[in-house]
């Protein structure tokens, strides 16, 4: 099997990323679940470059009109626009919970009864 020089570069470039990875996991910069995803995405990275011709074939066989790489490309854009959808989503419902504390905090700061004033500099005048 031949690789052009942009499948070598982009496998070396998958290679680092992934031992980047394995660093950070044994850091323990990340959590597993995170290790898995992305070693998962590499790992089917990696193997769409490897595979890219028979790729090629499956479109054609699909009757895509688009090639393996465009294919792969789509199938990425896809991704990550849900990828972003969901990150919002969890945006909006941290924003939501921080929004509940807040109020509580006040509440709780603003009830005499539980909380003494703070004192202050001036107050010792």
């Amino acid at each position: 099997m031949f690789f052009s020089w942009q499948q070598i570069a982009a496998l070396i470039v998958i290679i680092l990323f992934a031992g980047k990875l394995f660093k950070q996991k044994r850091k323990k910069q990340i959590n597993g679940n995170e290790f898995s995803l992305w070693l998962i995405f590499w790992t089917i990275s990696a193997l769409a470059i490897i595979f890219l011709k028979p790729l090629d074939k499956l479109t054609t066989a699909l009757g895509l009109s688009a090639n393996g790489i465009n294919l792969l490309f789509y199938l990425a854009s896809l991704i990550l626009f849900y990828l972003v959808f969901k990150m919002r989503l969890h945006l909006a419902r941290l924003e939501q919970d921080l929004t509940v504390l807040t109020r509580q905090e006040a509440l709780r700061q603003a009830s005499p009864s539980k909380n003494p004033p703070l004192k202050t500099d001036s107050d010792s005048k």
